[in-house]
Formats: structure tokens, C-alpha cells, sequence
């Protein structure tokens, strides 16, 4: 049966013209993957028609999008819902039994329901989609797979540092450390351990990266903290092949070329995952994306920092 509770907030500090906390919800899914528990936060007023789907990468978890949900429902005068769910084995979402099951088509399975059970909330006119990383690959899979019950058509997407074309050096940059087991003795230790592995987010101040990472993190059995994910979730990531990726290519521009909303694709514009040339190859096919590149920054922006929010607000709430 799904749920809402209030969600503590504390990892993003309110400011009067912004709402001060969404609400947690969850929903039961089912599927080759077993039943299990998707949980997602939701900002705005819960019944508009309008809903804006932020989904976040790999290893991160919902409450990677606190400051851009905040300014999008702010921007528009809270008429509208943002929803960020933390994809299974992530935040507060269950883990799976069976790791075979940490890829895109259980998250697409998990996206359409949890679109299904929005709608039966409150019906959708206008869906738009965020997708960080993993999270543009969902949104590819998604609307880029014909017949699929989306319960409206795509209005606007954002990519955020991803594309049919992954380098594969960026990929066992990645697989060297996620799902490791790491207990942290404090979240200071936490804050630097992960500033060390994520460092190509780019520059944050100190509140905005503790602000990032206290949701990664959970109590430890006997003390300390580990990181809000199943380990597991690296066990596909790590077996897949450098030959799986360039095989799957196509597959992946099929689907990029499939999309007929307006498209922006984001990119550090030192990221070892998206490359230029792949990144312009977007600009030149399918929904022929705008790119916006932002510097001094790689693999992946955060959608922290104000420009990176300004672009995003504006494409997705201008004319």
C-alpha cells in the first residue's frame, strides 16, 4: 500500500521562498526482479497535473536533486510535482534478492509503474524527465521504447552526462569503487572518503558537498556509517564487458533517435564518460539536443551549483 511521510529536510537548508521538505512515498513493484519496495520523495503540490521525474546515478540516491526540486517548484509558483526516486538497492528503496537484477530494463519495469501509480494519484498532462548519468539511460529506455504505457507523452528532457557512447576508461574508473564495503567512522570521514572518488563533480562548498552526502550514508552495525546502497549493485556493472557496451550501442542511438521532445543535454566538460564527440553527435541527430557544458567540471554535474540550476530551470520552465 503506498505511503507518504515527511522527510527530514535538514541536508538542505530552507530558504523562505522555497518549500521546506518533501514527502517520502512508496510503492510496491513487481516483476522478473520479485516484488520489492521503490521509494521516491516528492516536492510541489501533489496534485499537479504538471510532473517533473529527477533520476539520479549509480551509486547516488533521490536526495541528490533537493536544491534543483526546491528551485523548479519555487520557479513555478508550486505548481507542479517533482518526483526523485531512489532506483532499488539505493536510499530508501529495497534491495534486491538477486544482483542479476540491478540493470535498466528492472529500472524502466520500476519507472513505468511508478508513473502508473502518479497518474492514478493525479492525472499527468505534462512529464518532463531529469536524468543524471544511469538516470538518461533510464529515460532513453523509457521514451525511447515504442508502445511503452507512459501515461503522457515526454514534454521536455534533460541528459546529464551520458549517451549511447560510454568510454569504457570512465567505466573501470567507476567499477575500481563502487559497491566496495566502506565504513566511516564519522560523516566528516564519510564527506572526504567520498569528495576523494567523486572529485570529478567539481567544486563544491562544504555545506553544499555535506549536504550531498549525509543521504549517502546510514548507520553501521557496531558504530559508524556506510554508504545507503547495496553493495551488490556492482556486481552487473563490474561483469559487463568493454564489448557489451559497443554492442549495445545501437541499440542506445535507436532509442536517442526515437525522442521527439526537446532535448538538453548537459556535460562536464572534462568528462571521461561522455566525450565531445559523442556529446556533439547528440546535437546532430535524434532530438538534436542542446548542449550546455559546464567548466572545471567532469563526470557528472550535480545540478548544485546556481548555473547548473539556471540552465536547467530555464529549459524546462521557459517558453
Amino acid at each position: 500500500m503506498p505511503v507518504s511521510t515527511p522527510v527530514d529536510a535538514s541536508n538542505a537548508p530552507a530558504r523562505p521562498e522555497l518549500p521546506a521538505s518533501p514527502e517520502l512515498h512508496d510503492l510496491e513493484c513487481t516483476g522478473p526482479a520479485g516484488p520489492h519496495r521503490l521509494a521516491w520523495v516528492q516536492w510541489g503540490q501533489p496534485d499537479a497535473p504538471r510532473v517533473v521525474v529527477c533520476v539520479h546515478g549509480l551509486a547516488r540516491q533521490a536526495r541528490d536533486f533537493d536544491v534543483l526540486a526546491r528551485a523548479l517548484v519555487a520557479a513555478a509558483g508550486g505548481q507542479l510535482r517533482v518526483v526523485c526516486p531512489d532506483m532499488p538497492g539505493r536510499g530508501r528503496s529495497q534491495w534486491l534478492a538477486d544482483p542479476k537484477h540491478y540493470v535498466i530494463p528492472t529500472y524502466t519495469a520500476d519507472m513505468l509503474a511508478l508513473l502508473g501509480e502518479l497518474h492514478r494519484r493525479a492525472p499527468i498532462t505534462r512529464l518532463d524527465w531529469v536524468g543524471t548519468s544511469m538516470g538518461g539511460l533510464i529515460g532513453l529506455s523509457l521514451f525511447g521504447t515504442p508502445d511503452l504505457p507512459v501515461p503522457a507523452p515526454l514534454g521536455r528532457m534533460v541528459i546529464n552526462d551520458i549517451g549511447p557512447v560510454v568510454e569504457w576508461a570512465a567505466i573501470e574508473r567507476i567499477g575500481s569503487y563502487v559497491g566496495r564495503p566502506v565504513r566511516f567512522a564519522s560523516e566528516q570521514e564519510a564527506a572526504q572518503a567520498l569528495l576523494v572518488v567523486s572529485a570529478s563533480f567539481g567544486p563544491h562548498t562544504p555545506e553544499q558537498w555535506m549536504a550531498l552526502t549525509r543521504p549517502m550514508l546510514r548507520p553501521a552495525a557496531g558504530g559508524g556509517f556506510e554508504l545507503h546502497y547495496d553493495p551488490a549493485i556492482g556486481v552487473p556493472f563490474r561483469a559487463a564487458t568493454q564489448d557489451d557496451y559497443r554492442q549495445a550501442e545501437p541499440l542506445w542511438w535507436q532509442a536517442y533517435d526515437r525522442i521527439q521532445a526537446p532535448t538538453l543535454l548537459l556535460r562536464g566538460r572534462d568528462s571521461d564518460l561522455l566525450s565531445a564527440a559523442t556529446a556533439q553527435a547528440m546535437t546532430a541527430r535524434g532530438p538534436r539536443a542542446r548542449l550546455v557544458e559546464f567548466s572545471g567540471v567532469g563526470h557528472a554535474p550535480t545540478l548544485v551549483a546556481d548555473d547548473q540550476v539556471q540552465v536547467v530551470r530555464e529549459f524546462l520552465l521557459g517558453p
